[in-house]
């Protein structure tokens, strides 16, 4: 990695530990973050939607961008690659950017079964539940059911229901999806977030050493990726201010530099283009 590259990554991973930093201190001085492993919490509305926006998990910063935030991610890559000028498009920045398409899926979707995230949740002591409405109890289900998502109901898990100590009974129809709680949950926001953050600025750093003039198209591709990272810090303060503990934050924040760092491997991490001065020709 260059010099102005390995800058720029760390002016941003410094501007990620800040905004993280600050943002978990206030949530701990101010009571504002969920703890969105409590069974009996994580399933509620936040405490504060009805008076601080991004608290509110309906809001548009939530359901557009971070719950497809490796699409944008992946988008802003794809228009910053496809507009950059030939000497600096390499089979390095491919690689990098099918690395870190890896590392989220691993992470998040698929790791030869669950994927790390949620082992990390079991192997800490997670439970898979349902929690039932109305009376607010919890079932705990086999882990199979959370791997496999598969919605349960009284009428089609009857035996998983016959613990059931109140009198309340479900409305029909009814079903639910079991989620893992009561484990680490580390915040696969945060990890991607950051990850993405990094991704993106040092994809960035190919374009501010290239010694060939922009075109309009990557002048605005350039552009897009800036706002775009503006956008991820934005999404880093909302969850650094309202979900998740410290620890699961701090725990994601970790992974997500840990998974950028895989694409800067030596196999991986391709030389920048450097800009030359023009030679004079002499009068």
């Amino acid at each position: 990695m260059s010099t102005i590259a390995f800058s720029s990554v760390k002016l941003y991973l410094g501007a990620i530990s800040l905004v993280l930093s600050v943002g978990t201190l206030y949530s701990v001085v101010n009571s504002t973050y969920l703890d969105t492993s409590d069974p009996l919490l994580a399933h509620l509305p936040h405490p504060l939607q009805s008076t601080d926006y991004f608290a509110n998990k309906a809001n548009p910063l939530n359901t557009v961008f971070i719950k497809n935030a490796w699409g944008w991610t992946s988008g802003a890559f794809a228009l910053l690659y496809a507009t950059s000028s030939a000497r600096t498009q390499s089979w390095n920045r491919l690689l990098q950017y099918v690395v870190a398409t890896l590392a989220w899926l691993a992470f998040t979707s698929w790791f030869f079964g669950p994927p790390l995230i949620e082992r990390v949740i079991v192997a800490s002591g997670g439970q898979c539940v349902v929690v039932v409405p109305g009376s607010g109890e919890i079932i705990d289900v086999p882990f199979e059911h959370c791997y496999t998502r598969s919605p349960l109901s009284p009428a089609t898990h009857p035996t998983l229901f016959a613990s059931l100590t109140s009198d309340f009974t479900p409305p029909n129809p009814w079903s639910a999806r079991p989620r893992l709680r009561k484990g680490h949950d580390v915040s696969g926001h945060i990890f991607l977030l950051t990850m993405s953050i990094l991704f993106l600025a040092d994809q960035l750093t190919h374009s501010w050493r290239s010694p060939t003039r922009w075109s309009l198209p990557h002048t605005l591709a350039v552009n897009a990726n800036a706002a775009l990272i503006a956008i991820w810090m934005l999404a880093t303060c909302a969850t650094a201010l309202y979900f998740h503990t410290p620890l699961e934050k701090f725990s994601g924040f970790l992974l997500g530099v840990a998974a950028f760092g895989l694409t800067q491997l030596p196999p991986l991490s391709s030389p920048r283009a450097v800009t030359e001065p023009i030679p004079c020709k002499d009068d």
